[in-house]
């Protein structure tokens, strides 16, 4: 733990653990069940929720270098807080679906240009800064879905003024970047001094030594070299650097991401049981259970970063993903798995391999990527999430549909009584 933990800088862990935890994002993933009347809007309320933030990171990674940090950080925070004001402030009802689609989209958008742009900014701030950005994405969905549930649920707040109160949230982003964030290193940097930033914690008695690793941290991404002169990148090469990622690190995060959010979105609602043999006293409570254990499994796992790295291939816990998708889908179809806490544990291991992939990934490129393409390629990298979701949500609609009326016709109807 202390060597884990040994020359933290605090400020940079607080400012990208804030940065992780956009809470916005999970607030709309949790209304759309209130917004959702008929099966086409709720199809059309899903896809503009994903479509937007994918459509975003196949562009921005190739454009973002166009804008200062500064600039994006203020754009990124008055696109998230339009978005939430106006699903809040629109009608009720189908009258204001497409006032609400609209402001899932412009929030959407500033999600997957935010994951792009921190990502990125990762580069000039070291390890810590990575660890911390995964750790607060894993915290934003159980901080997300608990806060949704004690303001509505617990503290009896409207759906409308939950997310009125939460429309703040991105001042957050703001002020951890302008007030918190150390900008010395990334102005150095951008400004092309030409030397060497003064970002290394000071030496003590415990690291005196330092490892080839620490080595090769301190000279590649604490130091940048004077890209002063350099040329910014023409479309065509940062199209060829992005086809190298595309085995060793997009894939594995495709495939990660198809699978569990086929599970949450198209088997987790089909997952029910008897309610006797469970905890439960309504089949309603069952899939918010899923999500936020699931949610725990992906904190834990997102966390972990300090002090455990993924050596092996990715692809190992992506397709152990694929099993879990592939071992509930047969549950929902002939229940064989003895009692929900079974499955609770299985949507835990769940959330922990999807949130391993996730900075092992970015772990990865940071370690293995050139350095004078590595800031582009932690933003590009990120378009595998959300086009496994894209994917996902298309799979998910369908499946939930089709696994839902083979139990009905088998004799479990409990899916009806959601």
């Amino acid at each position: 733990m202390k060597a884990a933990l040994r020359g933290v800088d605090l400020r940079v862990a607080c400012a990208f653990w804030l940065f992780g935890t956009p809470l916005h994002h999970h607030h709309h993933h949790h209304h759309h069940r209130h917004l959702v009347l008929t099966q086409y809007q709720h199809a059309t309320v899903l896809l503009s929720s994903i479509i937007p933030g994918l459509a975003t990171k196949l562009v921005v990674p190739y454009t973002i270098h166009l804008l200062p940090y500064s600039l994006r950080i203020l754009l990124l925070a008055a696109l998230s807080t339009c978005g939430m004001l106006v699903v809040a402030l629109s009608p009720a009802g189908s009258a204001g679906i497409a006032a609400k689609v609209a402001g899932i989209v412009l929030a959407n958008i500033s999600s997957g240009g935010g994951e792009v742009n921190f990502l990125a900014l990762t580069h000039f701030y070291g390890r810590t800064s990575l660890a911390a950005w995964g750790s607060g994405t894993g915290g934003a969905g159980l901080l997300g879905a608990g806060a949704y549930a004690l303001a509505t649920t617990g503290l009896g707040f409207s759906v409308q003024g939950t997310l009125l109160a939460s429309a703040v949230v991105p001042v957050g982003m703001v002020l951890s970047y302008f007030c918190l964030l150390p900008l010395g290193p990334l102005e150095a940097a951008r400004g092309g001094e030409g030397k060497e930033l003064e970002y290394e914690s000071v030496p003590t008695e415990d690291n005196e030594t330092t490892t080839p690793e620490d080595t090769r941290e301190q000279s590649g991404l604490l130091t940048q070299p004077d890209t002063h002169d350099t040329p910014p990148p023409t479309l065509r090469a940062n199209l060829l650097r992005a086809r190298a990622l595309l085995l060793p690190y997009m894939l594995p995060l495709f495939l990660v991401y198809l699978a569990e959010y086929t599970i949450n979105q198209g088997v987790s609602p089909t997952l029910l049981f008897p309610l006797p043999s469970t905890p439960f006293t309504h089949y309603r409570d069952f899939y918010p259970t899923y999500a936020t254990i699931y949610q725990l499994g992906v904190f834990v796992s997102r966390s972990s970063l300090p002090f455990f790295r993924l050596r092996s291939s990715l692809y190992v816990p992506s397709g152990l993903q694929v099993l879990n998708l592939a071992v509930l889908t047969a549950h929902a179809v002939v229940p064989f798995l003895p009692s929900v806490w079974v499955v609770f544990g299985v949507v835990f291991w769940e959330g922990v391999l999807g949130g391993l992939v996730y900075v092992s990934t970015y772990a990865a490129v940071r370690e293995e990527v050139a350095e004078e393409e590595r800031e582009f390629s932690l933003g590009a990298v990120t378009v595998s999430d959300s086009a496994g979701i894209f994917v996902a949500g298309l799979l998910g609609v369908w499946m939930e549909g089709a696994l839902c009326g083979w139990q009905v016709e088998h004799g479990r109807d409990w899916c009806r009584r959601l």
